[in-house]
């Protein structure tokens, strides 16, 4: 009877997803860049992989690092996007199977930002800022060793040559 059971689940999962593109895409294996395209046949079916318009679809620059035809886009950080969006993914400032920039690890909103913005000081101002505290912090350790630390009294020993009471 179990075999039953499981012989049917299992004809009618293969026939409902055979069929379905998310089915072919369950692995990492799947996702793995393909091999450069050189022909337009080639184009066109990895602009139709990565969902992309064939116009908008190029493919980053074979120099020898093994990214294949995944695409090659301009570097956008999640900081710069629209926060108001309504995003998918909101944390992430990203939709739903939206293709990545290939350094995506780089443009996240806690690493760096690509429209870097003027900070508010110069750099001058913050390396000066950092050194005085830095160099104050230091001088305070080192050169005021004595009023750094809270006296401490002497340890209590007897007299040299005065015998020591040893519970004897």
């Amino acid at each position: 009877m179990s075999f039953l059971k499981t012989s049917l689940i299992y004809s009618i999962t293969k026939r409902s997803l055979s069929g379905t593109p998310a089915f072919l895409a369950h692995w990492n294996k799947d996702w793995k860049p393909g091999k450069y395209p050189t022909t337009e046949e080639e184009r066109l079916a990895a602009a139709k992989k990565y969902n992309l318009f064939p116009e908008e679809y190029v493919p980053v620059k074979d120099d020898g690092h093994g990214l294949g035809d995944y695409p090659g886009f301009k570097p956008y950080s999640v900081e710069s996007r629209d926060p108001f969006y309504p995003w998918d993914y909101p944390e992430y400032r990203r939709n739903f199977n939206e293709p990545l920039h290939e350094d995506m690890n780089i443009y996240g909103e806690d690493r760096f930002d690509v429209a870097m913005k003027p900070t508010r000081y110069s750099m001058t101002v913050m390396l000066a800022s950092f050194l005085l505290t830095m160099g104050s912090s230091i001088y305070l350790t080192y050169f005021g060793e004595d009023t750094a630390f809270l006296p401490a009294m002497p340890k209590h020993m007897p007299a040299p040559g005065v015998k020591h009471y040893t519970y004897q």
